[in-house]
């Protein structure tokens, strides 16, 4: 051991002290650029811990003592560097919370290419971030969800996404077992009593990309024919746990078809030698793994018969994150103030390709839909830009919201429909040619876009969406044939927002005949050729909200219910929205509800619906209105239930479609809990008793939650303590679930207070006990009764119910419902007490929209009510 004498270690204690505050906090100084990995994982799904022998091949770029990396919580047991022949002990610490880590040489070491290895060992996680394991039925299985930086608490690892190397990987498991990564399988070996799983040298991938499954799955197998981009066929399997063993069929036939549409679009091969296609059943969403896509369950394992809705999901999911194969994983970006541009293109590409997938589905609604969603967060002060620079760890996260799927999404579409499809398209099949396998910036997407448009104006649009944040609201005024478009920044009621300007593609339709501009002036004529009705955003696809004269007003929404599905939502939101900002009454609105019941699709239908309990959840009913508001519900609904008819009782209605009988299901609970209708409630509450006392016939699955709900809302504390014991004590999932979901919708102050401070069950996982307590923070007669609660637990939630990782990056979004300055101050003091040094985004736009919501309420309530009591 080398001493250093007395003076010169005070000399060194200052600047040991300035180094550590020099820490890098996001992306790692520029001394290596890894060249390849080799990954010897053993994985044992009994075991709590897994191990790994990892060798990274480098190039340090110029001398050093140390260099930093990542690894988060692995113990390490060896790590050496091999240079040359010679191999020399290294010291690997971690350094922070997020994981970066310092790798010391113990001497100074020339630039030159070298070898890291690395033996460890490392806990499995409990969700889905890093390597995880869970246990269903009897048996246990490992997932990697290594998206955004959770690569490093499975290997260590230079983990950011602008590194992109090969990855040889071995998966080391007990004999019987499937193991899957990234590339094909090349071979197995006996490794004393477990079976190592060789797989072939991947592609360039990022770190985040990288794929480790292991456990007693089910795989069904296929190929994917050739198409005119790719002569040979695709091998395709399909993984599942054993419990969804026979529902693979469906993805096995319909995922091929997606990757056909793709290839026709990108114009070239799927990137990668084969395609797995993996269930997870805790995975939120889906992972776009380098030829090893991860679905939740839900979304992955279903077949003809499902659902529309179901299917629609299916056709989006797999469209999304097939289309990443390209767009993120072919090229990727070179960091993560980059992402957007992964998601918002494969947020569009998803419902693009969902539609071609099945036109009959009508999936492409709803991005539209999911844009003016967005819309909620993005009129809020705090907020960020769709490109959002991003310094360090603790913001990475937060760039996974609505605003990068929901509003990026959208203005691509909008740019992409104003550009014109084909240059649209030649513009990313250009990107792709020139950064095949490599990295790319916003810049160099916007340059290849610009160079296929041949109209700069395009990419200032295109920027002027990107690079500020807020919702544009174009105001139209008539005088005589005369059209005027103004533009302003979307404010909510006594919000005080700098104001801002875009440039906007509007589009205006009369009749058949559309009129589109680049508005780029606060205030300026346009043109709306043709005749009949003004509709200010045709097709649905602009991002922007609008503001009409009455007349104009009353005339849209009196055409409403003739409306395309995507110009039907821009009217929802934008009146809606109109309305939310205080410049109109609550009278339009109702009219609007009214008028819409009578859409033929019931999304739109419901969309009006849900904006209406919408203002209950606000606060904006009082008690004297309440019977007034309930029976305006009922009678709006209610004869559409009545033309469906209802009958309780399982198998009623079990020759119609799965569509049909969700659409009924859907309005029993929208007439029996909002509408608080009798006669349906009665029904509800007597068949819930027949089931009970065990008619399993009397109560159809579908109608267990709502006579749940009713049931609790009228009887209180007492039947909440006897459906819990039973839901409890016997084997009938759907009751336990119901009877969770049920509390949990109850609107009983009553049994909240039962369930947070009398129940204490050991039955009743305490993922699902935080989950009922986040659904009663939603009902004006819970909230109060559960915020303390929740807010005393949120740490729990976060780690047991809130996904983990990327996943539980919106969990403070949550108490967005409240509606009470006090609690405002309560969920701002608590959440940034446990934030520790994560990003406040999240938790600051909570508090803004508590506030907006008090702020409307305080001021409308007597309003909106008595417009309700006045309403016929």
């Amino acid at each position: 051991m080398r001493l250093f004498p007395a003076a010169l270690c005070a000399l060194l204690v200052p600047v040991a002290a300035l180094a550590q505050e020099a820490l890098p906090a996001g992306k790692l100084p520029d001394m290596v650029a890894p060249i390849a990995y080799r990954l010897d994982m053993t994985v044992v799904p009994e075991k709590e811990r897994f191990s790994g022998h990892t060798e990274i091949d480098i190039q340090l770029k110029k001398s050093a003592a140390s260099v930093f990396m990542h690894g988060r919580d692995l113990h390490v047991t060896k790590a050496v560097a091999k240079i040359g022949r010679r191999e020399i002990p290294v010291t690997f610490t971690q350094k922070s919370p997020t994981g970066l880590a310092q790798l010391d040489f113990g001497r100074t070491v020339p630039a030159g290419k070298l070898t890291l290895k690395f033996d460890y060992d490392a806990a499995f996680g409990d969700g889905p971030s890093g390597l995880y394991r869970i246990k269903v039925g009897d048996d246990w299985y490992i997932w990697s969800q290594f998206e955004s930086i959770d690569a490093r608490a499975a290997f260590p690892s230079f983990d950011q996404p602008g590194y992109k190397t090969p990855f040889t990987v071995s998966i080391t498991t007990k004999p019987g077992l499937l193991a899957v990564s990234n590339a094909p399988e090349v071979g197995t070996s006996k490794a004393g009593e477990l079976v190592k799983h060789r797989f072939a040298a991947t592609k360039p991938l990022p770190t985040y990309l990288v794929a480790l499954v292991t456990g007693p799955f089910n795989r069904v197998t296929g190929m994917i024919p050739p198409t005119p981009e790719r002569k040979n066929p695709l091998p395709l399997g399909v993984v599942a746990t054993k419990p969804n063993a026979g529902q693979m069929q469906y993805a096995l036939d319909e995922s091929g078809k997606i990757v056909a549409l793709l290839e026709h679009y990108f114009g070239q091969s799927f990137p990668y030698p084969k395609l797995d296609q993996i269930g997870s059943p805790v995975m939120p969403g889906a992972m776009e793994n380098a030829g090893a896509d991860i679905y939740g369950d839900g979304i992955l394992f279903l077949d003809e018969s499902a659902s529309i809705g179901d299917k629609q999901t299916f056709g989006m999911v797999v469209a999304h994150e097939l289309s990443h194969q390209w767009f993120g994983d072919l090229v990727t970006p070179a960091w993560w103030d980059d992402i957007w541009l992964n998601e918002s293109f494969a947020n569009w590409m998803g419902y693009r390709i969902g539609n071609e997938w099945r036109p009959d589905l009508n999936i492409g609604v709803d991005a539209i839909g999911e844009g003016f969603d967005a819309m909620e967060l993005d009129a809020l002060s705090a907020g960020r830009p769709i490109h959002q620079r991003i310094e360090k760890d603790a913001d990475i996260d937060a760039a996974f919201d609505q605003i990068t799927y929901g509003k990026g999404g959208q203005v691509v579409g909008m740019i992409a429909g104003y550009m014109g499809d084909e240059k649209f398209r030649d513009g990313v099949r250009l990107h792709m040619s020139r950064h095949t396998y490599g990295n790319a910036t916003t810049d160099e997407f916007f340059g290849s876009l610009a160079d296929a448009a041949k109209d700069p104006r395009v990419l200032e649009s295109l920027r002027s969406f990107v690079d500020q944040q807020g919702v544009p609201v174009v105001t139209l005024h008539r005088e005589g044939d005369a059209l005027t478009a103004g533009q302003s920044r979307y404010a909510y009621f006594g919000s005080n927002l700098p104001a801002q300007q875009w440039i906007i593609p509007l589009c205006i339709r009369r009749d058949t005949t559309k009129s589109c501009t680049l508005l780029d002036k606060p205030s300026q004529p346009v043109e709306a050729k043709g005749d009949g009705v003004i509709v200010p955003n045709a097709g649905g696809w602009g991002y922007y909200r609008f503001d009409l004269d009455p007349a104009d007003w009353d005339a849209l929404i009196a055409t409403g219910p003739t409306l395309p599905q995507g110009e039907a939502l821009a009217l929802d939101d934008s009146l809606w929205a109109s309305f939310y900002a205080g410049k109109m009454g609550v009278a339009r609105p109702i009219a609007l509800a009214r008028a819409m019941a009578a859409y033929p699709a019931s999304k739109i239908m419901f969309d009006n619906a849900n904006r209406l309990r919408e203002l209950e959840r606000r606060g904006l009913v009082t008690d004297a209105a309440l019977p007034a508001f309930r029976k305006l519900i009922a009678d709006t609904y209610g004869p559409l239930l009545d033309k469906l008819g209802f009958d309780p009782a399982t198998g009623a209605y079990a020759k119609e479609t799965a569509d049909q009988r969700e659409l009924r299901q859907d309005l029993v609970d929208l007439v029996a809990v909002s509408g608080h209708n009798a006669t349906i409630r009665a029904k509800l509450v007597a068949a819930l008793d027949a089931y009970l006392a065990g008619d399993a016939k009397a109560l159809d699955p579908g109608y267990v939650k709502a006579a749940a709900t009713v049931a609790l809302n009228e009887r209180g504390a007492a039947f909440a303590k006897t459906l819990a014991d039973k839901a409890l004590a016997g084997n009938d999932p759907l009751l336990r679930q119901a009877a969770n979901q049920g509390i949990g919708g109850s609107a009983n102050a009553e049994v909240a207070r039962w369930f947070l401070n009398d129940f204490q069950d050991a039955r009743l996982p305490l993922r699902q006990r935080l989950f009922t307590v986040s659904a009663l923070l939603k009902s004006p007669y819970t909230r109060d009764v559960a915020v303390d609660f929740m807010l005393t637990h949120f740490d729990e939630f976060v780690k047991n119910g809130g996904g983990g990782g990327i996943f539980s990056g919106r969990a403070a979004q949550m108490f967005n419902v409240l509606c009470a300055n006090d609690q405002a101050d309560a969920v701002n003091a608590k959440l940034r007490a446990q934030n520790g040094n994560g990003s406040t985004l999240n938790i600051e736009r909570s508090v803004e929209a508590i506030r907006n919501c008090a702020r409307f309420r305080d001021a409308k309530q007597a309003e909106v009510s008595a417009a309700i009591i006045a309403a016929k």
